[in-house]
């Protein structure tokens, strides 16, 4: 079953193309869906980390605030509008 899915445009230099074009065997489209899944993991991991840290430095500093209030905050800065 094939499940359509949008189509991005990556470019890479000649000496490049001509490396992956000696290995028709590995699926590139694959490899850079995964290494763009992994990216984005890293990137969702320094955000949590980042708001874990804000969070520690408003309660050392007296700033508190509610960590419900806080979670919602960086929820909306997340997600796209």
């Amino acid at each position: 079953m094939y499940i359509r899915m949008p189509m991005i445009t990556v470019r890479v230099d000649q000496e490049l193309k001509t490396k992956m074009e000696e290995h028709p065997e590995v699926n590139w489209s694959e490899v850079i869906r995964k290494a763009i899944r992994d990216e984005l993991e890293k990137v969702g991991k320094r955000d949590v980390a980042t708001a874990l840290l804000l969070n520690e430095k408003n309660r050392i500093s007296g700033q508190q605030t509610e960590s419900s209030e806080e979670i919602r905050r960086w929820r909306s800065l997340l997600t796209p509008q």
